[in-house]
């Protein structure tokens, strides 16, 4: 933290220096990304100039990174979600990576450790485009050694309360 309570600005890739009502403001906005800043001050009982302040020193120092609808996938057009794990040749994560997220049907993907070294998520319209997904485009690229896809039954998410 600086003098003036504000945190200092964090490096690349290093945890930024937050206070509670730092972690208050990112889990509003995790929450509700349409809040409005009047709500949020109001929420968390500090001044508007002072929410303002912390949300845009939040982006300045690469907390927030931005703003998203979340969507349901089936009602937007996608009836078919996957896992797909890569093994990819060595030293090829670069190039692999940036072939694999020009792919749309990418939703996510990630470096992992264990017997994979790719995991992505793919989402479908249905299994013959899923098919074009794994056996066309991944399968084109040399550096992809083998893949194995897991399909997923039901997405479970944080705010879903189920019986």
């Amino acid at each position: 933290m600086t003098g003036d309570g504000a945190a200092a600005p964090a490096a690349h890739g290093q945890m930024a220096g937050l206070d509670d009502l730092d972690l208050q403001i990112v889990a509003a906005l995790r929450a509700d990304g349409r809040l409005s800043v009047r709500a949020l001050a109001a929420s968390l009982h500090v001044s508007r100039a002072n929410a303002y302040a912390r949300i845009d020193r939040l982006e300045k120092t690469g907390v927030i990174t931005g703003y998203t609808a979340t969507i349901n996938p089936q009602k937007y057009g996608y009836g078919l979600s996957a896992y797909v794990f890569l093994k990819i040749s060595q030293q090829s994560w670069k190039r692999v990576s940036n072939q694999v997220l020009s792919i749309p049907e990418v939703d996510h993907a990630a470096l992992v450790s264990g017997e994979h070294d790719i995991m992505l998520l793919v989402r479908t319209r249905d299994a013959a485009a899923l098919r074009d997904v794994v056996l066309t485009r991944l399968h084109d690229m040399p550096e992809i050694a083998a893949t194995q896809t897991v399909l997923i039954f039901d997405e479970l998410m944080p705010h879903d309360v189920r019986d």
